[in-house]
């Protein structure tokens, strides 16, 4: 029916089996992600949470969001998930929006220029322009100093600390960063977009013990459709028993309506294959390839960020 638009998602699909796509934010969901996604759920309206809608017809769809948020919380070990945000900035937004104060409480985040993303406290982004804003930086080896980190999140008292970057080639050492949040008794945010499913494969250490919010895009190494989640831990309930209400509340009707029914769908999809013992396969290989190509670029003479990489991404 629209030969024009057809003609054009061919020429994509050929321009990504010809192609070698070198973002590490871009993945390759599989054929039942994208039929989960492309499925008759998308004609549906669910606003609201499962057993509490305002719509109707949604027993269904309260299943497909259970389940979703089951697989988000055995996969990731919490024992709260919210599969509802649009995407990794709506979601990092609610996370603001349900914890501080506009124009008067501080984020904590890494400087943009230095691997950070726009919604990390960014002056271009609303969280740079309706929060105060106080960055931290790499070291000149291109690594986080987390001493230097600390002396930062002492002499400002930030309300919420994000931990997790869009382009940091390393490890990210999500103890330490608990340990300062915890000595000026902020929140801490942990964006695993990047690395969600090196988390999840076992190759990169997972900040459940250490965060009270885990917030995750599900369309880069978790290799799921675009979306989100927000995730609370047993840490963030024990500092604030109200932590995952008040998430949920900021999701829903704080930021957004209606859910994309379709998309929380194609995101269980995605958690099921994260569960089967072949992703961590997939995992370890990413490290080992990324690993290689680090290699040879700095024997053709590339200096790279840090000096190398430890996970899917080189800079």
């Amino acid at each position: 029916t629209d030969p024009e638009i057809s003609k054009l998602i061919e020429h994509e699909e050929k321009r990504q089996e010809e192609v070698l796509e070198m973002i590490p934010s871009e993945n390759y969901t599989s054929r039942a992600v994208m039929e989960a996604l492309g499925s008759v759920l998308t004609n549906k309206y669910s606003e609201g949470f499962p057993g509490k809608r305002y719509y109707q017809g949604n027993k269904i769809i309260d299943d497909v969001e259970r389940l979703a948020q089951d697989r988000a919380k055995k996969l990731f070990k919490v024992p709260h998930a919210n599969v509802q945000p649009y995407s990794g900035s709506p979601a990092n937004t609610a996370v603001y929006f349900a914890l501080l104060e506009p124009l008067k409480d501080k984020i904590m985040g890494l400087n943009l220029a230095f691997g950070g993303h726009l919604t990390h406290g960014s002056p271009v982004s609303i969280s740079g322009k309706y929060y105060k804003a106080i960055p931290y930086e790499l070291d000149k080896n291109g690594l986080l100093d987390y001493e230097k980190i600390e002396k930062i999140a002492k002499r400002e008292k930030p309300k919420i600390i994000v931990c997790g970057a869009t382009a940091y080639p390393r490890i990210i050492d999500f103890e330490a960063f608990g340990k300062i949040a915890d000595s000026v008794g902020a929140y801490l945010l942990a964006d695993i977009s990047h690395i969600a499913g090196l988390v999840v494969g076992g190759v990169h250490p997972s900040p459940s013990s250490y965060t009270h919010v885990i917030m995750t895009t599900t369309h880069k190494t978790l290799r799921g459709p675009r979306g989100a989640l927000l995730m609370v831990t047993e840490k963030g309930l024990k500092k604030d028993p109200e932590l995952s209400e008040k998430i949920d509340k900021a999701v829903f009707p704080g930021l957004q309506g209606g859910l994309h029914d379709n998309q929380t769908a194609a995101i269980a999809v995605a958690l099921k294959e994260a569960g089967e013992p072949n992703f961590k396969k997939y995992a370890k290989q990413i490290i080992l390839n990324s690993k290689a190509l680090a290699d040879k670029l700095i024997k053709n003479g590339f200096q790279l960020v840090s000096g190398g990489t430890d996970n899917h991404l080189i800079l």
